[in-house]
């Protein structure tokens, strides 16, 4: 078989011993009808290790409750790799290149 990268692999979340790529998080939550943009990082868990963790902006004028979004999350990422927390944040803190930090945001988020 074939591995591949999809991003940096100190983002790596590994979910009782599951490697999930963060962007694949991203990606399910962006076919949101409300959401404009979204980040997914591991947070520290006693019980798998690592636990997921999103960070969601939603679009102007747009309203989701966490459990609409967790329902669609669990729907089309399936119960595993449904956050178990969900932040409504104003921004994302991106580099020069425009990519999510999420290293910096896990900090900006565990202050």
């Amino acid at each position: 078989g074939f591995y591949f990268i999809t991003g940096r692999l100190k983002e790596l979340i590994i979910k009782g011993g599951e490697n999930i790529a963060p962007r694949e998080i991203d990606e399910g939550l962006l076919k949101h009808p409300a959401v404009l943009d979204a980040a997914a990082v591991g947070i520290p868990d006693d019980n798998y290790g690592q636990e997921i963790m999103a960070c969601i902006i939603l679009k102007e004028g747009a309203s989701c409750s966490e459990d609409e979004l967790r329902g669609f999350c669990h729907q089309n990422l399936g119960k595993f790799r449904t956050p178990k927390i969900m932040k409504f944040v104003e921004e994302l803190p991106r580099g020069a290149s425009g990519k999510v930090q999420r290293l910096k945001l896990l900090e900006l988020l565990t202050v």
